[in-house]
């Protein structure tokens, strides 16, 4: 077991003010010595962790997918072990990897010292932990303010979506993975890490986070009606007509216009975009 952490809890999460004090309790009580800073600042993320190398075993971070993406380039760095407080809106790193959304539960995991190694991604050399997409969730994040998505956690997420939806315009796409070459008009293209993204979707049924792959997924339309009836198949992260999807360790996506990639919930850039798999990157505390 872990003794000593650095614990970054994001004041900003959703459950990040109600849950700092209780996680400091509990993991205390667990054994686990605890030098906590504060995480409300993203960018300041990896120095922290680098300036504490040396006196600690592992980092504990407490938030949402946006955070913990933010913290990457000093985990990988470091090569120090994350335990996950799921304290966000989505938090699917924690569903990907059988993590609780239960405080203690979580906290629990974290003492039992139980570590699983995981493949993480890049887009144009930028890290990334589970998801990135073009087109509409990266407009949905984009709208969405943190206040509205930190007092109402899904329910802002579909509220903009259907905004967004309204509002949409399908656009060309060439993508290319695995010796394949896609062309299609899309309003969202999906690369997964692991299986779930937006509220627990699945990209697909057999997609896992240390596979050493990349799972695309693009819904193939002319107008944003066309996807009502493939919403099903979306849901569930099954293949139809519709629905177009790749696995490939590379995948390359070019747009006729640049369009908006976001990464993990946050904004991470625009296309054209190189997408890869790094397999074994980050060793992840997960239930026994």
């Amino acid at each position: 077991m872990s003794q000593r952490a650095l614990l970054l809890v994001n004041p900003n999460a959703r459950l990040g003010q109600e849950g700092r004090l209780q996680a400091i309790q509990l993991l205390q009580e667990l054994g686990l010595e605890l030098i906590e800073k504060p995480a409300e600042n993203p960018k300041a993320l990896p120095d922290l962790i680098r300036q504490h190398r040396q006196q600690i075993d592992c980092v504990i971070v407490g938030s949402g997918d946006g955070t913990i993406n933010a913290a990457l380039d000093g985990l990988v760095d470091t090569g120090l072990p994350l335990g996950i407080l799921p304290l966000g809106t989505a938090n699917n790193l924690a569903r990907n990897l059988g993590i609780p959304q239960s405080l203690p539960a979580a906290c629990k995991i974290i003492a039992q010292g139980k570590l699983r190694t995981i493949d993480i991604g890049s887009i144009n050399g930028k890290y990334f932990l589970n998801v990135a997409g073009i087109g509409l969730s990266a407009e949905i994040n984009k709208r969405v303010s943190k206040e509205f998505k930190r007092r109402w956690g899904s329910i802002a997420y579909a509220a903009t979506a259907l905004q967004v939806l309204w509002q949409s315009r399908p656009f060309w796409a060439d993508i290319h993975g695995n010796n394949e070459y896609i062309r299609v008009q899309t309003v969202q293209i999906t690369v997964c890490n692991g299986r779930y993204y937006g509220s627990g979707l699945s990209v697909s049924e057999n997609a896992r986070i240390d596979d050493q792959r990349l799972d695309l997924y693009c819904v193939e339309i002319q107008h944003w009606w066309d996807i009502i009836p493939l919403l099903p198949a979306i849901i569930k992260g099954k293949p139809g007509r519709g629905v177009r999807t790749l696995q490939a360790q590379t995948i390359e996506i070019q747009t006729r216009r640049s369009h908006l990639i976001d990464a993990d919930g946050e904004l991470s850039g625009e296309t054209p975009a190189q997408f890869q798999i790094i397999p074994q990157a980050l060793s992840v505390f997960v239930p026994e």
